[in-house]
């Protein structure tokens, strides 16, 4: 069932497996490394794909039934990082037609793109402009790329990217197996003061062929929460971090945890907010545990005199009601 599925979609998660075979996550892990010892496929790291993966790219037909779920969650925060009126732009993926869906409802927004998928999402918003570039359509993801597209964008300037990607470590940033698709988003990452990737835990960790964004250009990163004994993408997360990329994990009650602190196995330490409640520069700060009192010499004097004045004139107060009521 595993090599059936990998052969339909070209890549599934090990989350996916686990839930489609019934089975946990441990055992399916097992099962896939003994069929790649037969050359049967190739595992990437939270998943597997078919013989030669690092060059191959998805389909969006697969690519649409994987990982589901969490790009749904990973759509519903990134959405709360726009405000009314902005101009943005939004890459190819789907992710970030996820994220297009969502945007329909934020009112006086301009949303510039390469992606026929993310323009139709919005294609019936009222109050959101949609800006094409030009280019050539590449049909596996319905994309627009080449040079058309790149020279639509020059001159260009938004206050947030939103982009996808085939891969994502702490080394060398967001990657992508197709040339022509990158070229496009490194064009979309030079019109923008900001740059937030959407990626699930599935591309933590993975490397692919051609660099799109460096680590020291991303702004923030918005993903899902890995499983607990995913050590390998939270050392990523922390790797991340570390080099001042901003972390938005999603949470299993829809909440999301955020800051630029060190993650933990579970995910990136920082405040647990609902997405409307995630500010867009915040910051983890430590607050030191309290320490013993310290008495400040006269401190205890002074008290006791303010609460002799204070029922002093509470005493007086008094007095003053019960002769107006004799009058």
């Amino acid at each position: 069932m595993i090599l059936e599925m990998v052969r339909a979609n070209g890549a599934v998660s090990l989350r996916e497996l686990a839930r489609v075979v019934q089975t946990s996550e441990v055992t399916v892990r097992r099962d896939v490394r003994a069929l790649e010892a037969e050359g049967l496929l190739d595992r990437r790291h939270g998943g597997a794909v078919l013989p030669g993966g690092f060059t191959r790219e998805s389909g969006f037909p697969q690519k649409s039934h994987l990982a589901t779920a969490e790009k749904t969650a990973i759509a519903d925060l990134a959405a709360g990082f726009v405000e009314e009126g902005e101009a943005i732009v939004v890459g190819a993926g789907t992710t970030t037609q996820e994220l297009a869906r969502r945007l329909a409802r934020v009112p006086g927004l301009t949303v510039v793109t390469n992606s026929l998928l993310v323009a139709q999402a919005l294609a019936h918003a009222n109050r959101v402009e949609v800006v094409m570039t030009g280019g050539t359509l590449r049909g596996s993801n319905y994309a627009l790329v080449g040079s058309g597209a790149e020279q639509s964008l020059q001159g260009l300037r938004v206050s947030k990217a939103f982009l996808s990607g085939s891969g994502l470590t702490a080394e060398r940033g967001l990657s992508t197996s197709n040339m022509l698709s990158a070229s496009v988003d490194r064009a979309l990452v030079q019109a923008a003061a900001e740059v937030v990737v959407l990626a699930d835990h599935s591309k933590l960790g993975t490397d692919t062929m051609f660099q799109t964004v460096p680590t020291d250009v991303i702004t923030r990163l918005v993903t899902d929460e890995p499983a607990a004994h995913d050590d390998r993408a939270a050392t990523e997360l922390q790797a991340l971090a570390d080099q001042g990329v901003q972390i938005a994990v999603t949470g299993a009650s829809g909440g999301a945890t955020t800051g630029s602190g060190s993650p933990g196995a579970s995910g990136a330490s920082g405040t647990t907010a609902g997405t409307d409640a995630v500010p867009a520069r915040q910051q983890r700060r430590d607050v030191p545990l309290p320490g013993p009192r310290r008495q400040v010499p006269g401190a205890a004097a002074g008290l006791r005199s303010a609460t002799a004045l204070g029922e002093q004139n509470t005493g007086a107060e008094r007095a003053r009601v019960a002769d107006l009521r004799r009058r």
